[in-house]
This record gives structure tokens, C-alpha cells and sequence, in this order.
């Protein structure tokens, strides 16, 4: 217990760090000519990069053998909406200005928008729904298909950031090819689960 305490303890503190060198970034004025758009980005990044993390835990832990690492999960997907959240209220603030009643005709109008948007809307629910007495509430099948939404919430953030660039698509591309992956680890567990192999050989026996 004291071992988890402190990996998580360090796993918060790490997870602040961007923040941080962001607002440290900020307030040396070292965030380039335009530094709405440096936040923006960067948090967005930062968004992407935290939901990539949490998606690979459960692979990661299937092909180590250490089922530790599903302890960590849950402080991962948070940050990824804290990151998430940071991000929308660089949009809301400094693209809308706090005009809220321009925020639906501009998610109607440009789709990178719509598409940040549906990921946010997205990983609400999965926040809000992380604590052990949510998971008892909602029962473990019914929580678990809930939370498989986090895989939407990442194609949806992957296309965001891919209509956001306008020239250099690499990342974007990076971001998608990582959760391609991902995705297709989870099929290919669904469709042959580690029991299913060992019957089979058992029987082939």
C-alpha cells in the first residue's frame, strides 16, 4: 500500500510538471509571438498525450504480467480531463472571450471544433463516474461499457487536432497510428482471449 502511495505521489506530482514549465513558459514570455495559441495547442497536446497514456495501461498490463498498473489508470484518465478542461477554457476564453452564446454557432461552423468539442462532452462522464462508489453504482458490466468511451473520446481528439494543424500532420498522424494500435490490441484481445489459446492447446493435445 505505502509502494502504490508513492508511485502515485509521483505520478501526480510528474503529471503537474507541463503545467508548470507552461506557466513558467508564460511568464517569462517564452511562449512565441502568439502565446494564446502556444497555450491552446499545448494543453490540447497534453490532453492527447495523458488519453494515449491511460488507453495503454490495460495493454501494457496484459503484456507485462503486472497487474499493478491498473491502480495508476484512474489518475491518468483524470489528468487527461484536467488537461482537457485546461484546454476548453483556452478556447472558451481566448476564441470566445467568455461569449458562451457564440460557442454553439462556432462548433456548428468549423468541424475541428465539433469534433474537439464531442471529446470533452465525451470524458465527462468517464470523470465523473471514476470514483469506487460510481463503479458500485453503476455495477462493473454497465461501468465498463460506460467507460469504453474513452476510446471515442480519443478518435474524436485525434481528428480535433488533425483539422487544427494546417500544414504539418505529423503529430496528429502519430497520435492516430498510436491509438490505431491501441484499438486494435483491444479487438484482438476480444477475439482471442489469452483462456481461449490455452483450451485450444490443451485440446489439440
Amino acid at each position: 500500500m505505502t509502494n502504490v502511495r508513492f508511485v502515485k505521489f509521483l505520478l501526480f506530482t510528474n503529471a503537474l510538471v507541463p503545467l508548470v514549465m507552461l506557466l513558467w513558459d508564460v511568464y517569462r514570455e517564452h511562449v512565441g509571438p502568439n502565446p494564446p495559441e502556444f497555450m491552446t495547442r499545448t494543453t490540447g497536446m497534453l490532453t492527447l498525450v495523458f488519453l494515449m497514456i491511460t488507453l495503454a495501461v490495460s495493454p501494457a498490463r496484459k503484456i507485462t504480467g503486472w497487474n499493478g498498473l491498473i491502480k495508476y489508470r484512474r489518475m491518468l484518465g483524470l489528468f487527461a480531463f484536467f488537461y482537457g478542461f485546461l484546454h476548453l477554457m483556452t478556447y472558451v476564453g481566448f476564441d470566445r472571450y467568455f461569449n458562451f452564446r457564440s460557442i454553439p454557432g462556432d462548433v456548428l461552423s468549423r468541424p475541428f471544433i465539433a469534433f474537439g468539442m464531442t471529446a470533452f462532452l465525451l470524458m465527462t462522464p468517464l470523470a465523473l463516474t471514476s470514483t469506487d462508489k460510481m463503479v458500485k453504482r453503476l455495477g462493473g458490466k454497465r461501468w465498463r461499457r460506460l467507460h469504453a468511451l474513452v476510446y471515442a473520446a480519443g478518435v474524436a481528439g485525434a481528428l480535433h487536432f488533425w483539422l487544427f494543424v494546417k500544414s504539418d500532420t505529423r503529430l496528429p498522424l502519430t497520435f492516430a497510428f498510436i491509438l490505431l494500435l491501441l484499438l486494435a490490441h483491444r479487438v484482438f484481445v476480444r477475439l482471442y482471449p489469452p483462456g481461449r489459446s490455452d483450451e485450444v492447446s490443451t485440446s489439440a493435445r
